[in-house]
């Protein structure tokens, strides 16, 4: 098994865990994917930021 794939199940199995003790403390499905919503919404503004960091300055 290579590293990425290593990562990729150890994603897998975090994400179930993650699920499943959400449900125990009560959160329902809207709530779970409400919160998958944030970490996307965080992960894709990181992303932007780090590509506008590698754009080359515009000058006025």
């Amino acid at each position: 098994m290579t590293d990425r794939e290593a990562k990729s199940r150890a994603v897998k199995i975090l994400a179930k865990s993650i699920y499943r003790d959400l449900e125990a403390q009560g959160f329902d499905e809207k709530q779970i994917v409400s919160l998958a919503t944030e970490l996307i919404s965080e992960v894709t503004t990181k992303m932007a930021r780090g590509s506008s960091d590698k754009l080359p300055q515009q000058v006025a």
